[in-house]
């Protein structure tokens, strides 16, 4: 790998792969699954994985991403009948995607949440009043309390994961389909000063959220679109999916040569910062977030990230068959001014893969001046960008 190259942000193709540009796949929310309508920050849209996996996999086929995060991939892998691995350092990963890979019954989940009991007593162990009416508190304190001690119990079963999951994902948002005051988006927390503030700049207070019914609520919006055969395909894999949650680029669990196609986005150098975003859900689940926010990818330098990214494609390497494939989706960071596809290919190469295409799926871009000139009319991560390498 040229160093000076990359660090110059100069392209080291002399015969660059094929470019192709376009809408591939439709952005609309609504023409997915309704499963997948679990928030987390900085995640792609269902088609992008979908698009990929039936192109070059099979039914059957083994489908992995190493940077789970909500889980899309894994998720829309498994409504297309792949066997499925997902791994993410994140723990709260594994606690948002596996449920949603047993599908209850909503009338089971009714009742179980009646058979909870709720104390008006119970109060958080942490200041979270700025967030939450006091009855409120009471009942998302109650529900935690019985959740980790079914835990510890071993007796958590797939209803209680799957309450767990929603309870996780309804914590905070900004609408009354969650259990807080108005806030920012679902897929990140607030520091508490922060949220005193918003209170104070909207003249708000929390408002009491009856969870046992925004928890059924939300389940009803997650089953309401999955296809007959989606879900015959959800049972029929959902038994054998493997979730890890280890550092991606040493991933032994996995055996050699055995996935046929990874779809992945990894953390884009400093942009996110997911333990700080996950304090809450954290919180809830029994997490330690600050010994979570030292495992996780937060390089603040394209050197640092460039060094992560290598051990996870030698890694990657190691546990894809000979003709399997990787789509690698990076994103126009720091104002259009880094594209990381530049840094990706050679990292990719370097471990042994061959580069076969570049995927820009945007419907605005303005200028195709060269391989590297998409420019989109918005900074930030505004275009899919996806690598595609074949072993």
């Amino acid at each position: 790998m040229n160093n000076t190259a990359l660090k110059k942000n100069i392209p080291i193709h002399a015969n660059p792969p094929r470019l192709n540009v376009g809408e591939f796949w439709t952005a609309r929310q609504r023409q997915a699954s309704s499963l997948h309508e679990i928030s987390y920050r900085a995640c792609f849209k269902p088609q992008l994985p979908r698009y990929f996996i039936e192109r070059f996999s099979s039914e059957g086929d083994a489908v992995y991403d190493p940077f789970m995060g909500r889980g899309t991939t894994v998720i829309e892998a498994a409504l297309l009948k792949r066997n499925v691995i997902g791994n993410d350092i994140n723990p709260l990963s594994t606690i948002l995607v596996a449920p949603r890979l047993d599908i209850p019954e909503i009338s089971t989940i009714e009742r179980r949440l009646e058979e909870i009991e709720f104390s008006k007593r119970a109060k958080a162990d942490i200041d979270i009043s700025m967030f939450f009416h006091p009855e409120t508190e009471a009942e998302i304190v109650s529900l935690q309390q019985y959740l980790l001690k079914k835990e510890k119990d071993g007796t958590e079963d797939s209803s209680d994961r799957w309450i767990r999951m929603v309870a996780t994902n309804r914590l905070t948002g900004h609408s009354s389909g969650f259990f807080s005051v108005y806030t920012l988006p679902p897929n990140q927390a607030t520091q508490p000063k922060s949220q005193i503030r918003i209170n104070r700049l909207r003249e708000q207070t929390p408002e009491y959220r009856n969870i046992k019914m925004i928890i059924l609520k939300k389940t009803r919006t997650l089953l309401n679109r999955i296809s007959e055969r989606g879900r015959e395909n959800i049972d029929a894999v959902g038994p054998r999916a493997r979730f890890l949650s280890v550092d991606a680029g040493r991933s032994v669990e996995i055996a050699d040569a055995t996935i046929d196609l990874t779809i992945t986005s990894p953390p884009f150098l400093d942009i996110v910062n997911y333990s700080n975003d996950n304090w809450l859900r954290c919180w809830f689940n029994g997490i330690d977030a600050k010994a979570i926010e030292g495992r996780i990818t937060m390089s603040r330098t394209l050197d640092e990230w460039s060094a992560v990214m290598g051990g996870v494609f030698t890694e990657l390497f190691r546990v894809t068959k000979p003709g399997g494939h990787v789509a690698f989706e990076v994103g126009e960071v720091r104002s259009k001014t880094v594209k990381l596809e530049e840094y990706v290919i050679p990292i990719g190469e370097e471990a042994g893969f061959r580069c076969e295409e570049i995927f820009i799926n945007s419907q605005n871009f303005t200028k195709t001046a060269n391989i590297w000139g998409i420019h989109n009319n918005e900074s930030g991560t505004n275009t899919n960008r996806i690598v595609l390498f074949r072993k």
